[in-house]
């Protein structure tokens, strides 16, 4: 598909249409999610649409509203080593912009299994993801104020954005471990210690 023929479908709905034809994809009618990894189209140019912070898609400038087109370009989605993220199909691939994470974790819930804590996300273009081997958590200490950002291992390269609410339902169930001989403050989920900070650290933010 050439670069003109995707700039003159002229909205989100017309990209998603070809997005979907282009990946076998018709009506919206999808099981599992497509094999973007295995897919090896060329690159076909830049398009304008971003993923802001809080998880909004922008085409055109414009928020793109329906949620159903949201998640249909959510399974396209592919970063690839040289740290880009693109919208994938067998026969394009189309570099967008991604301001921190492609998605957010905007709800978590906690269960036990075989007496191991177990950490299941919701994200919000409806993956559910379950912490553990296979999905890691990650913590990031950003900026001036300090600020705890935790993401979350989604498929492939992507990771999600732990919304600030679900984090902080996720700080509580923190506990201290120790990691390599250094005392962390950290969180379990599936039989993974997964290390937020430094202990000592954490006491210092909190006095």
């Amino acid at each position: 598909m050439a670069e003109a023929q995707i700039h003159q479908s002229g909205d989100a709905a017309g990209l998603a249409a070809l997005i979907a034809r282009a990946a076998g994809q018709t009506n919206g009618q999808t099981r599992g999610l497509p094999p973007v990894e295995r897919w090896n189209p060329p690159f076909c140019g830049d398009i304008d649409m971003e993923i802001r912070v809080d998880g909004t898609w922008f085409y055109m400038g414009t928020p793109i509203g329906r949620q159903p087109l949201v998640r249909l370009f959510s399974t396209v989605l592919r970063k690839d080593e040289d740290g880009k993220t693109y919208l994938v199909t067998p026969v394009e691939k189309l570099g967008i912009r991604i301001v921190d994470a492609p998605f957010v974790a905007v709800e978590m819930t906690m269960t036990e299994r075989d007496g191991e804590q177990v950490l299941t996300f919701r994200t919000n273009v409806g993956d559910v993801v379950e912490a553990g081997p296979n999905h890691a958590l990650r913590f990031v200490i950003h900026g001036e104020n300090n600020e705890l950002k935790p993401y979350l291992h989604v498929r492939g390269r992507l990771e999600a954005l732990v919304s600030r609410p679900v984090m902080y339902d996720l700080v509580e169930l923190g506990e201290t471990a120790s990691i390599g001989g250094v005392e962390m403050f950290a969180v379990r989920s599936g039989g993974v210690v997964f290390p937020v900070m430094p202990a000592q650290e954490l006491e210092a933010l909190s006095a």
